[in-house]
């Protein structure tokens, strides 16, 4: 595994996402009781009775009697034990390949509806619809989450079903798990493709609406407001993690609306569909539906990632150059005191060390954020682009707090 806060592997002693690896479960182990094996459709999640915290579950869709798909970790969303929710990575959607005169949102929701409908896709892996996607050029690029294509294989068949088309093949572009974004490629021209909003401009409080395919149910629209920004996510499975620093909206947001659009209604892209919390309900592992915790990649972020993707292939990830001590559990996100596999704990030559970093320093804070442990600094990091430059405050093992500025540099994705 790769250590993201210097982009050199590391021994990852503890899971990465937190404190309770009670709630671990396999990508595609079954239910805890003995149900026969899930086939098709009926995959489900196996989850671990740990915690009783909502469950963030990523938002794909495995038809109306499949489960989630991914696997379940757990991270504190609040920072506090009691209410940290389990996050588990969602799934892919369908595909089409039409180009409907375009239609102005006029601020209504009904409005938007008819203006972004026809860009949204049900995306399918392998014949199965799992998730979502939206046109973003329109020379036939299209964007989604990187676990709505997780398991597809070299000659796993993608394709792109947009409203009023036949499906239509699709090629991976380019995906980031990292920052849960990929691109994929259909032929077509003139196609409705939806802009981005300014991140900046998103406040808690206004009107926003998903749009996508829960449950393979496509031109699904629901509606909400935002209900927090900035909320650090971590989804995904041990080998695969997201580091979000999310929108959460309580516009319903179900398995399938993964790698949808969540949008104003001017009709311009706020954020990504991606992760939704959920109250385990049974035994099995079976959770209700939308509970009105649903969280989003902010537009920036999904904008500039994909971005790369289409121009390169591949992504950059801000780094410090430090390895993180993953088995500290006070707050805040410790400096490795020695170092591991032949690499020292602050990389020679990285920013930390220029800016001064030692080891065993803690990272109490970056810019105005104070960080409650070693997810977190990854999230507040992967907010960051790279050549940002960041203002840093360190806590030596007496006490004594410092401020550095760091720079942070790029590792490729």
């Amino acid at each position: 595994m790769t250590d993201p806060t210097q982009g050199l592997p590391v021994d990852h002693t503890v899971p990465l996402l937190g404190p309770a690896p009670s709630t671990l479960a396999g990508p595609d182990g079954p239910p805890a009781s003995t149900p026969p094996p899930p086939t098709g459709r009926e995959r489900r999640r196996r989850r671990s009775p740990g915690r009783l915290g909502p469950v963030v579950a990523a938002a794909g869709a495995a038809g109306l009697v499949g489960g989630l798909a991914g696997g379940v970790l757990a991270d504190q969303l609040t920072g506090s034990p009691e209410e940290a929710p389990v996050v588990v990575q969602a799934e892919p959607a369908r595909q089409q390949a039409a180009a409907p005169s375009p239609v102005a949102a006029d601020g209504s929701i009904p409005g938007l509806s008819q203006a972004a409908l026809p860009s949204v896709a049900l995306i399918s892996v392998g014949g199965d619809g799992l998730g979502s996607g939206f046109v973003i050029r329109e020379d036939g690029y299209l964007l989604t989450n990187a676990h709505v294509i997780a398991d597809a294989g070299p000659r796993t068949e993608i394709t792109v079903e947009l409203p009023g088309s036949e499906p239509v093949p699709a090629e991976v572009v380019g995906s980031d798990t990292a920052y849960d974004i990929a691109v994929l490629k259909i032929d077509g021209t003139g196609l409705p493709a939806l802009p981005f909003a300014d991140s900046a401009e998103v406040q808690v409080g206004q009107t926003v609406v998903a749009v996508g395919a829960p449950l393979g149910l496509d031109s699904t629209v629901t509606s909400g407001i935002v209900s927090a920004l900035d909320r650090p996510v971590v989804a995904g499975e041990a080998s695969s993690v997201s580091y979000i620093n999310a929108i959460q909206t309580d516009a319903a947001i179900n398995p399938g609306n993964s790698g949808g659009p969540l949008l104003d209604l001017n009709g311009r892209v706020v954020g990504v569909n991606s992760a939704l919390a959920q109250l385990p309900t049974s035994g099995l592992g079976r959770a209700v539906g939308s509970i009105g915790l649903g969280f989003a990649i902010p537009a920036d972020q999904a904008e500039h990632t994909a971005t790369q993707l289409i121009e390169t292939g591949r992504s950059e990830h801000p780094v410090i150059g430090v390895h993180i001590d993953l088995q500290y559990t006070g707050e805040g996100a410790r400096v490795l005191l020695a170092g591991r596999e032949g690499s020292p704990p602050v990389i020679p030559g990285g920013p930390a060390e220029a800016a001064g970093v030692r080891p065993g320093d803690v990272i109490v804070s970056v810019d105005d954020t104070r960080i409650r442990d070693s997810s977190h600094l990854l999230v507040v990091l992967r907010s960051h682009r790279v050549g940002d430059t960041v203002e840093m405050t360190l806590r030596t093992d007496n006490g004594t707090e410092r401020t550095v500025s760091i720079t942070l540099a790029g590792s490729e994705g």
